[in-house]
């Protein structure tokens, strides 16, 4: 739950976002306050990022969010359009990751152009830029590894490297593109790995950080593969 400040804060947000005078002035960040609030709104905009609303749907939005907060009449039954708020996520969705797999079509090529690069048939980009000489992991086994997600623009989304700890997991637990990949994995090996969407997150994404139909790029370092122990 918001704390109370922060409410009364959003409400006066609000407010002026649906006072034609307010839209006229530059918002001014000179409090603390006025910060978070601003950034509180850059959150709501990342969670909206799938429904690009366009600036007619987002003064719609607005005015059911006034509406809300405010306790002023509701001019539908929230309940009631449950249903169409899902089939127009969905349908955004849906657009959004195909606009997203067309621009990513020149990323894709150009990874698998590099020098050294292979592209296994279903379709993940590898390049080895380490070589390693130890075991490879099976499906059951667990692994740790460093890793440096980036987006095609070079975003980065994750990062073991950044937190300066090694992840651990299931090689079965991981998006597709991973779990084949780890398998042709030694220890000690390096990958520049590229996942096109269809093996990473499809056209769902995970938002609100990788957008629906994303292709993904990841820096991969296999460091300890731990085998499921044989039963007795």
């Amino acid at each position: 739950m918001l704390p109370r400040l922060w409410l009364v804060s959003l409400v006066a947000l609000v407010l002026a976002a649906c006072d034609p005078a307010a839209k006229s002035a530059e918002t001014k960040l000179d409090t603390d306050d006025a910060k978070a609030v601003y950034g509180l709104g850059l959150m709501i905009a990342q969670r909206l990022d799938s429904f690009a609303l366009s600036e007619s749907e987002l003064e719609i939005f607005t005015s059911g969010l006034r509406d809300g907060v405010l306790k002023h009449e509701k001019k539908v039954d929230p309940a009631k359009v449950e249903g169409q708020v899902q089939a127009f996520a969905t349908a955004r969705r849906a657009t959004l990751a195909q606009s997203e797999k067309t621009e990513a079509t020149a990323y894709l090529a150009k990874m698998a152009a590099e020098p050294g690069a292979t592209t296994a048939p279903t379709g993940y980009i590898v390049r080895t830029l380490t070589e390693g000489t130890g075991a490879s992991p099976g499906l059951d086994a667990t692994v740790k590894v460093h890793y440096h997600g980036t987006l095609r623009d070079g975003t980065v989304f994750d990062s073991s490297v950044d937190r300066g700890t090694p992840a651990e997991f299931p090689v079965s637990g991981v998006i597709p593109c991973w779990t084949q990949a780890l398998q042709t994995m030694k220890v000690g090996v390096k990958y520049k790995l590229t996942c096109p969407s269809e093996i990473a997150y499809g056209d769902r994404g995970s938002p609100p950080t990788i957008k629906p139909g994303a292709t993904l790029s990841f820096e991969v370092e296999l460091i300890e593969v731990t085998p499921v122990p044989k039963a007795k």
